[in-house]
């Protein structure tokens, strides 16, 4: 519990609040909090202002310093327009906005742009929902100084956020990042923030809408980079495909790269078609999870297809069943497509001759170590970075700035996020859908199905089983026992994990290689066992990855077990 006086701190804070603030949402929510009876709530709403981080803000969608709100959101923007316009010279700064189905998500893009135009720059807004792809490709098609999505990912339906991307379409830097959370710092919610009128900023031209030849050049380019044997009316596709885009904003994309690829057989799951921010069907919109699957797997079985994707709601992550044995459906895990994923790209470019001398996969030091066999057999390099994509992307700029982002052949990421194109520099559930698509027929026509294909890689190089946990942590209590929990581990770190003595430990606050300072534990067994600890960036929650290899999937299994029993006695 907080201690009174900062209790009191708080609420002359919400009243502070309640008489500057004008959305009628935010002035009820504030009358509720205020009335004496929900201290608790609101605390959690105002004990700290919401974290504009490496992923930008996200949070809870309400009143208060710690919510997401359109005071929150302008007094962000407010923070990045004094970055953009003290940083960018003999130009005027431009900056890419887009949104997906997430609730307020309007409300919060035309707060954006308006606070930007009143600041003098100039605002290119999608006039509807669009993918994270297609706002990172936008950016760099555009020439646009910045760009900003609204979406919280994958969080559940309360939830929105505000991600930030450079000029180079990709996320924005730990240190650039650092320099905006510095500007928003100087920033009052209510003071400091400049705004006007959206329809008097269009009629000046300061805000603008992004022409659908922006996504038809995104389309081309992207059906252009596919691989050849391609499915065509002369080389018909058999595949009969499932989708759904879990009501976010993959549906408009994602469709038409069927239609683009002649797959005629696809199965849209009827209610989840249509974005719906309030996700009835699906309250975790996350296609890491069973749950979120298990509408789209019954329409999946109900018509025989041959696979179920799914998009998150901004359309960066895909999830993927595939029909095995018994008619069933088998979930494949981030790891697994990502290293069918290599696996397909590389084949087939030595198949068609096109296959770099020297090829780069690009993943995380939390994915998995069976990329690396696999790589070896084709001469590929891997590199490996912190989690979250735009350390990914960076990779990908420094092969650009030296003519080499040709030897680029993927980019992934264990939680469902993958890159098989240089036309982003973020996660791509569209063109992943138009390559899961291609190799499903690929394996079909050599008689397998993907899990059969990734039962073949296991059998050649070995299970590597991976599993992660995730601990939530809510509210401010929640926030001050993670920290104090990380701290522990950081500061009393484990010598044994169940059976295993821990022989090596990486404490990534230190400096790891060339791969900036984070907020990881590492800790190294023997049998291919190793366990990664941190924080997540994005959600109140401790993550944990466990990492097990043995000669038979069982056996690698009740590692796993074990590991997750030992961890989950620390961490709950």
């Amino acid at each position: 519990m907080l201690k009174e006086a900062n209790m009191n701190e708080i609420k002359c804070e919400a009243l502070r609040w309640r008489e500057c603030a004008k959305d009628s949402d935010i002035i009820r929510e504030l009358d509720e909090l205020l009335d004496g009876t929900h201290d608790q709530a609101l605390a959690d709403a105002f004990f700290q202002n919401l974290s504009f981080g490496t992923a930008g803000l996200r949070g809870i969608i309400g009143a208060g310093t710690n919510r997401m709100n359109i005071y929150t959101v302008g007094k962000a923007t407010q923070g990045l327009a004094n970055y953009l316009n003290a940083t960018v010279k003999d130009a005027t700064p431009c900056v890419v906005i887009a949104r997906d189905s997430r609730l307020k998500g309007e409300l919060f893009a035309r707060r954006a742009a308006c606070v930007l135009a009143a600041n003098g720059i100039a605002v290119r807004m999608f006039p509807r929902i669009e993918p994270v792809p297609a706002l990172s490709y936008a950016v760099r098609f555009l020439e646009a100084t910045a760009g900003i999505v609204l979406t919280a990912s994958h969080n559940p339906a309360p939830y929105n956020g505000y991600k930030v991307y450079g000029a180079d379409g990709c996320q924005m830097t730990s240190d650039t990042s650092a320099e905006i959370s510095a500007a928003i710092d100087h920033i009052d919610a209510f003071d400091d923030v400049q705004d006007g009128n959206l329809d008097d900023f269009v009629s000046q031209g300061l805000i603008t809408f992004v022409p659908d030849a922006v996504l038809d050049n995104f389309l081309d380019a992207t059906l252009a980079a596919r691989m050849s044997d391609p499915i065509s009316p002369e080389n018909p596709s058999t595949l009969r495909v499932t989708y759904t885009p879990l009501c976010g904003s993959g549906l408009e994309l994602v469709s038409k790269v069927f239609d683009r690829l002649d797959i005629d057989d696809v199965h849209i799951v009827p209610e989840q078609r249509n974005p719906d921010g309030t996700f009835p069907t699906c309250p975790y919109p996350n296609p890491e999870v069973r749950q979120a699957l298990e509408m789209g797997i019954a329409l999946a079985r109900q018509t025989g297809s041959d696979l179920l994707l799914a998009t998150d709601p901004d359309a960066d992550r895909v999830g993927v069943a595939c029909r095995g044995k018994n008619n069933d459906y088998d979930l494949i895990s981030g790891n697994e497509m990502g290293v069918l994923l290599f696996d397909y790209l590389c084949r087939a470019r030595k198949e068609a001759g096109i296959l770099p001398e020297k090829p780069v996969v690009v993943s995380t030091i939390v994915s998995t170590a069976l990329l690396d066999a696999i790589a070896a057999d084709y001469g590929a390099t891997v590199i490996r970075t912190l989690t979250g994509f735009k350390y990914i992307g960076t990779v990908m700029n420094r092969l650009e700035a030296v003519d080499e982002l040709d030897r680029f052949i993927l980019g992934f990421e264990e939680s469902y996020g993958y890159l098989g194109t240089q036309l982003v520099r973020d996660k791509d559930a569209v063109s992943t859908c138009m390559f899961i698509c291609q190799m499903a027929q690929f394996w079909k026509g050599r008689g397998k199905s993907l899990s059969e294909a990734l039962e073949s890689l296991y059998q050649r190089y070995g299970f590597y089983e991976n599993r992660t946990i995730s601990i939530a942590f809510e509210g401010a209590a929640g926030a001050q026992e993670m920290a104090q929990l990380i701290e522990r581990l950081r500061s009393h770190p484990f010598k044994n994990i169940a059976t295993w003595p821990v022989r090596e430990y990486i404490d990534y606050q230190q400096g790891v290689a060339d791969l900036p300072q984070a907020d990881v534990l590492e800790f190294r067994m023997d049998e291919g066992c190793k366990v990664i600890i941190r924080p997540s960036g994005t959600e109140p929650k401790i993550k944990a990855y466990l990492f097990g290899k043995a000669s038979s999937q069982s056996e690698a299994l009740t590692l796993l077990d074990t590991l997750e029993g030992a961890i989950r006695q620390v961490l709950q």
